[in-house]
């Protein structure tokens, strides 16, 4: 091969390196991206496994039995097989419920419970309900927020082993936990650090948009606060306790921070979506605020990944 030739080779397997890759341990990862349209399981060198065509998406939940319940658009969930056929074997659809009918009605939330039934946010109808298997509603009560908005009543919800439900209300700013009820027993208002909110998705934006929670094994609350580019760790008395903020990585800048989870080993695994090809869109860091893992892949998703996590193979 000529010098020219191996010049132009090398400079393509850097753009691709730079394009995909990962740091850290190699994983596979499965995400929902809005700029491809597509929920995909990619391997640690760039590969596409599986991947199902969606619309837009804000959660993802790979189920007891190996399937997936995703969302191919606002309004539906659909229970997936994660396999070659990918075939719908369940689905619910706001837009076909009578109490819906001439709302905008969006899902940012859901989640299959224990029990069999399906926790479904609905903003815009703004309620909380569980559809049974049969598309029967067997729960539901509404949520509380200061105006319905159709896009950003809730983000991310999650059922809690307490029978309790926890809930980020985006235009609120604010984190809620409910009981079986309905009733608000627990409330967490962003801040804002003294700071003004600013216009924009990307680490030029700031505000109290907030995207993710998790309840942890101590009781506190781990809170992905969207534009406010920071992963908050607050106990139950509303202290922060752990603060990762938008420039706290060397070399990384956060945008908009979407679902966290701490992870057996103490580290913390979040999304970082909106901020540009220069920024990886999952990291992992340690309880010290080292990074210890990342995935930047510009290829197979794009700057509006809002849903990512590790994939362990059975």
């Amino acid at each position: 091969m000529s010098n020219k030739l191996s010049l132009i080779s090398a400079a393509l397997f850097c753009v691709n390196a730079v394009s995909a890759e990962q740091t850290g341990p190699p994983r596979h990862v499965l995400c929902v991206d809005d700029s491809k349209r597509h929920v995909a399981l990619v391997d640690a060198e760039g590969k596409v496994e599986w991947e199902f065509p969606v619309g837009a998406g804000h959660c993802l939940q790979v189920l007891d039995n190996g399937n997936l319940l995703l969302q191919p658009d606002w309004s539906r969930v659909q229970e997936v097989t994660f396999d070659k056929d990918k075939k719908v074997v369940w689905e619910y659809d706001a837009r076909k419920q009578p109490e819906n009918k001439g709302k905008n009605v969006e899902i940012h939330a859901f989640q299959r419970l224990k029990n069999g039934n399906t926790m479904i946010a609905e903003s815009g109808a703004t309620r909380l309900i569980e559809v049974a298997a049969d598309g029967t509603i067997k729960k539901q009560f509404p949520l509380k927020v200061a105006a319905s908005n159709s896009h950003r009543d809730t983000r991310q919800a999650i059922a809690l082993d307490n029978g309790h439900y926890l809930m980020a209300h985006e235009a609120d700013g604010c984190v809620k936990e409910y009981d079986e009820k309905g009733e608000v027993v627990w409330e967490y208002k962003i801040p804002l650090f003294d700071r003004k909110p600013v216009d924009g998705h990307g680490p030029e934006g700031f505000g109290a948009n907030v995207f993710g929670v998790s309840r942890l094994a101590n009781g506190n609350t781990l809170i992905g606060t969207g534009n406010g580019h920071s992963v908050l760790e607050v106990t139950p008395k509303g202290e922060i306790v752990w603060k990762l903020e938008q420039n706290d990585i060397p070399g990384v800048q956060l945008a908009w921070v979407c679902g966290v989870v701490r992870l057996a080993n103490g580290n913390t695994r979040f999304v970082n979506c909106h901020a540009g090809p220069n920024n990886p869109q999952l990291i992992e860091v340690d309880k010290d605020k080292k990074m210890v893992w990342s995935m930047r892949d510009f290829v197979n998703f794009g700057n509006s990944m809002p849903v990512g996590q590790v994939y362990e193979k059975k």
